[in-house]
């Protein structure tokens, strides 16, 4: 890594000789002839040219000191982060089987003429199931859900809420499987029977039911029924968790429409048909800003030592999709089977709790150096090995890993747009937020800036200044983060407030949204954990967005 040095002496070869030439002026003004072909100058371009060296070699000291001295600190340079993204792919079609979108499916920006494309990975397997309408039921507030499937079927009108709604009247649709990570769309045949309903902000709620969390809302990316006013479509995005549930005596997928806001003088929509279209795309789909690397195919021996460091064919290094390593003791072409006899080994951050026969290892992101547990030498004189070592001649592969990170991939939303991997049925992609996380890497006097601190805090949230840089390692998208102490009259004595302001890309044309500006609970979660493990006793940590005045 290129480093920048202080220059203790910035004199250079030029230089030297032509302040030798003119001490010569002063100390032997008989010495006239002072060019190239005159012995006495040959000499003085040698010392000059030695000289040189020297001055180079020194101003390169005090530099590579103060890294030493930080390295044996454990200061380190913190990885580029990479951006992620939640990306929905669109089917060209409905289509009767499950359609499967493998990790590691790269989507990307558009290329212009000065801008390169900005490539990124799906990080897990994602499937569109086919799905239709196999249940309708009502259910008005405080009462027991009403079957009107055959209603429905009949071609019969079905009210679908009580004649004057109430907060909790609720339109239940059961679909033939459950359909998580996916969007759901549902044609509608609707008639409205009164006013009073604000198209843009109808007073109604989208929820599906997850084993875990029970009703959680669905986002909608679009309405255009208007909020049951009209015949049209409703585009959901269906949460992670959603699974068959019995309801009313019925299994399904379960998702319902919900009264959220009492709305007086209005009589709803009622639907005549409403059936369910399959899944057309998995949303939420996690992308890292470069292509996962695999590297099974080109395997490195081990010579068997403590402390052994091999590095990977790129860096950095980002966490997701995590680095899969993994070791054979076998020789290449000694098995029959290529693919048997594999160990997978577990990255730790350091070997101090490591055992001799525990398969850890280190992964210095930043550089892509893997390094394997060493052996060091007690007082008795004995040496412990910290964590196993690969035998002699044994083969390492890294078969997955993500690389890249940094701002670039802070990109717009509806800017990724482009399927660079080929999959049948899938017609488009586009990124419906913004993508966000990703950070440049530390540069080496950044990390010079940091280490009095890092020293001074020692792992303690005592000052506010503590509780910033902590929070700061916790999350270094975070744009913006402040500590202040907490009224004691709302959160009581001996409270500490922590306000973050997450990363807002604009969108296209510089406009941000509110929304933008509050930050995720992933994130909230993320800081709170980190600080509440390095706050003192009897302190209370309140972390959460700022207050902000228009």
């Amino acid at each position: 890594m290129a480093l920048p040095a202080p220059h203790l002496d910035d004199r250079r070869f030029q230089q030297f000789v032509d302040d030798a030439k003119r001490y010569i002026q002063q100390a032997c003004p008989e010495w006239t002839d002072h060019n190239v072909s005159d012995p006495g100058v040959t000499l003085v371009e040698a010392v000059a040219h030695m000289a040189d060296q020297l001055v180079y070699r020194l101003n390169r000291v005090p530099e590579k000191n103060h890294l030493a001295f930080l390295d044996l600190l454990g200061v380190t340079l913190f990885p580029p982060a990479a951006a992620r993204a939640d990306v929905t792919f669109r089917l060209s079609a409905p289509q009767p089987e499950p359609v499967l979108l493998p990790a590691g499916t790269e989507v990307s920006t558009g290329r212009t003429e000065t801008e390169e494309a900005v490539v990124f990975a799906t990080t897990a397997d994602l499937t569109v199931v086919p799905c239709s309408l196999t249940r309708l039921l009502r259910q008005e507030a405080g009462g027991t859900p009403e079957d009107r499937s055959q209603d429905i079927v009949g071609g019969e009108d079905v009210p679908a809420f009580s004649a004057l709604p109430r907060v909790g009247d609720a339109l239940l649709l059961g679909l033939s499987a459950a359909v998580p990570d996916c969007v759901l769309v549902l044609d509608l045949d609707s008639r409205v029977d009164g006013v009073g309903v604000d198209p843009r902000r109808p007073p109604l709620v989208w929820e599906a039911w997850s084993a875990a969390e029970g009703w959680v809302v669905c986002e909608v990316d679009e309405d255009s029924t208007g909020g049951l006013n009209r015949p049209g479509e409703v585009v959901l995005h269906v949460p992670s968790g959603h699974v068959v549930s019995r309801l009313g005596g019925h299994e399904a997928g379960w998702v319902r429409c919900r009264v959220v806001d009492p709305v007086e003088g209005c009589r709803p929509t009622a639907s005549r048909r409403r059936y369910g279209r399959r899944a057309r795309s998995p949303s939420a789909v996690r992308c890292g800003r470069r292509t996962p690397r695999p590297c099974g195919r080109a395997p490195r021996r081990v010579r068997g030592r403590s402390g052994q460091r091999v590095r990977l064919a790129h860096a950095p290094v980002v966490d997701r999709p995590p680095l899969l390593l993994q070791v054979s003791e076998q020789a290449l072409g000694d098995a029959e089977d290529p693919e048997a006899g594999w160990q997978e080994w577990t990255a730790v951050r350091d070997f101090a709790s490591s055992r001799p026969g525990d398969r850890h290892y280190t992964l210095d992101a930043t550089t892509g150096e893997i390094a394997f547990g060493p052996s060091v030498r007690q007082p008795d004189g004995t040496l412990r090995q910290f964590g196993a070592v690969p035998p002699k001649g044994a083969t390492i592969r890294a078969v997955r890993y993500g690389t890249g990170g940094g701002r670039a991939g802070n990109v717009a939303r509806s800017t990724i747009t482009v399927l660079r991997s080929s999959i049948p049925y899938i017609a488009r992609v586009e990124n419906r937020e913004a993508a966000r996380g990703g950070v440049d890497g530390e540069t080496v006097e950044e990390a010079k800036s940091r280490a009095p601190i890092t020293l001074r805090a020692q792992e303690r949230a005592v000052t506010a200044r503590d509780y910033e840089e902590l929070a700061r390692r916790a999350a270094p998208e975070a744009a913006r983060i402040a500590c202040l102490a907490a009224d004691g009259a709302e959160a009581g004595e001996n409270a500490v407030r922590v306000l973050v302001v997450p990363q807002a890309v604009p969108d296209r044309g510089g406009r941000l949204r509110f929304e933008q500006l509050v930050p995720g609970d992933e994130l909230l979660s993320r800081v709170t954990g980190f600080l509440d493990e390095r706050r003192p006793l009897g302190t209370r940590l309140a972390v959460g967005p700022p207050f902000y005045q228009g």
